[in-house]
C-alpha cells in the first residue's frame, strides 16, 4: 500500500512526484491541472502525505501506513492546510489567512503544505494578493495549487510553478481501484467507470450507491418520452427533482462523514454532552455545510446536464455509425430505435440546447426549472 494507489492511470505524474518527495529540496510551488475527475485533489493530497511521510529512507517515502500519510490523506494533519471553496470564488480574505498561515513554520513535519483546489475561482485582484508568497515563500512552505488547466490560472502564477498535468484515467484503471477500494463487483465497477466516463468522484458514488445508479437511469431515459410540449414540462420537472434529490443524498452523506471526521479528529466522547469549546466547531461545519448546499443543487444539476448529453452522444454515434463504444450500452436497443427516428443534425442541435443550458444554469442567475423547460421543449 501506498499513497499513489488511488491515482489510476498516473504513472507519469507518480513517478514526477514521487521523484520531487525523494528531493531533499522540491519545488516550492506546485500547479496540479486535468479534467475534472482526473484525480487533481487526490493527487495533490497524495503528494502532501508523501513529502510528510515519517519514513526515514527517501525511496520510501509515500508510504501510506505512517501516521503522517494518514492523517494527510484523512485531512487532520497539521501541517496542511486544504482550501476547497463551495462559492463563486476564492476571496481575498481567505487567501490573506492562507498567507499568514504559510509564514508558520511546520509544527510537526518537514514541510508547510498548502493546497488550493479551485485555484481557477480566484479573481484577478485576489490573485495577485497570493503572488507575492508564491514569489518569496518560507523556506519550509510548500504551494500546491489545483486547476482544469493551465489556462484558468494567471500567467504570472503559472510561470512560478512546476506544472503536474493529469489526464484522463482508462476506464480499466478506474474500475479495478473501485473493485479494490470500495469493494463493488466487476460488473458494478465496469458499468460505473463507463457512464461515469472515467470520472472518479461520479464513478465511485455510483458503484456504491443504488439510488444514484436508478436516478440516472430515468435522467438518461427521460428524451425517449417526449413527444409533446406538456411531457416536456413534466419531464423538466422530474428532471429538476432528480437534482435535487441526488444533491440532497449526496450532501447528506458528505455532511456525515465530515462531521464524524471532525469529531474523531477532536477526541469527543462516544457519548453524552459535547464540551463547549467543541460544540462550537460542530456548530461551525453546521453552517459552512449549510452554505455549501445551494452549491450542491447546482452541481447536481450540472451532472444530470451531463448525463443527458451521453444519451445524444450515443444516438449520434449510431447515427454516423461510427464504432464507437457507447456510454449507456444497458440501453441500446432503445438508443437505436431512436436514432431512427431522427437525423444527426437534429441530433447536434439537442445537444447544443443542453449545453447551452448547462451555460446558462452556471453563469446566470436564471430560474433553474425555467431553463430546464426550455431545453427540454427544444429536445423534442
Amino acid at each position: 500500500m501506498s499513497v499513489w494507489d488511488d491515482l489510476p492511470g498516473q504513472e507519469p505524474v507518480i513517478k514526477q512526484l514521487r521523484g520531487a518527495a525523494e528531493s531533499e529540496w522540491p519545488t516550492h510551488a506546485w500547479l496540479f491541472t486535468g479534467p475534472p475527475g482526473s484525480g487533481r485533489s487526490n493527487a495533490a493530497r497524495a503528494f502532501a502525505a508523501a513529502l510528510l511521510c515519517e519514513q526515514g529512507r527517501l525511496q520510501d517515502r509515500g508510504c501510506g501506513s505512517c501516521h503522517a500519510c494518514h492523517t494527510v490523506l484523512a485531512g487532520t494533519h497539521a501541517d496542511v492546510t486544504n482550501v476547497a471553496t463551495e462559492k463563486v470564488t476564492i476571496t481575498i480574505a481567505e487567501v490573506r489567512t492562507l498567507i499568514t498561515k504559510a509564514q508558520d513554520r511546520p509544527s510537526s513535519g518537514r514541510w508547510r503544505v498548502i493546497i488550493v483546489e479551485d485555484a481557477d475561482r480566484m479573481a484577478e485582484r485576489t490573485t495577485n494578493v497570493l503572488l507575492k508568497a508564491i514569489e518569496e515563500p518560507p523556506p519550509r512552505t510548500i504551494w500546491i495549487l489545483c486547476a482544469p488547466s493551465p489556462a484558468d490560472v494567471m500567467v504570472t502564477i503559472r510561470s512560478r510553478c512546476r506544472p503536474v498535468s493529469l489526464r484522463v484515467p482508462p476506464r480499466e484503471d478506474v474500475a479495478a481501484l473501485l473493485v479494490r477500494r470500495d469493494g463493488a463487483t466487476p460488473d458494478q465497477a465496469d458499468y460505473a467507470a463507463r457512464v461515469a466516463q472515467s470520472h472518479i468522484g461520479v464513478a465511485r458514488r455510483l458503484a456504491r450507491d443504488e439510488g444514484a445508479r436508478e436516478r440516472r437511469a430515468q435522467i438518461v431515459g427521460l428524451p425517449l418520452n417526449l413527444k409533446s410540449v406538456s411531457q416536456a414540462v413534466i419531464a423538466a420537472g422530474k428532471l429538476h427533482e432528480l437534482a435535487n434529490t441526488e444533491a440532497q443524498s449526496s450532501s447528506e452523506q458528505r455532511n456525515e462523514m465530515e462531521k464524524a471526521d471532525l469529531l474523531r479528529a477532536l477526541g469527543a466522547p462516544e457519548s453524552g454532552t459535547l464540551p463547549p469549546s467543541m460544540r462550537s466547531q460542530v456548530k461551525q461545519l453546521e453552517e459552512d455545510q449549510k452554505r455549501r448546499a445551494k452549491r450542491s443543487v447546482t452541481d447536481a444539476l450540472d451532472r444530470a446536464m451531463i448525463d443527458l448529453t451521453t444519451f445524444f452522444r450515443d444516438v449520434l454515434t449510431i447515427q454516423l455509425g461510427t464504432g464507437m463504444e457507447l456510454i449507456n450500452e444497458q440501453i441500446r436497443d432503445d438508443l437505436e430505435h431512436y436514432a431512427a427516428g431522427t437525423t444527426p443534425e437534429s441530433t447536434l442541435s439537442r445537444l447544443d440546447a443542453i449545453a447551452q443550458t448547462r451555460e446558462r444554469l452556471g453563469t446566470t442567475n436564471v430560474a433553474p426549472l425555467l431553463a430546464l423547460e426550455a431545453m427540454a421543449v427544444s429536445l423534442l
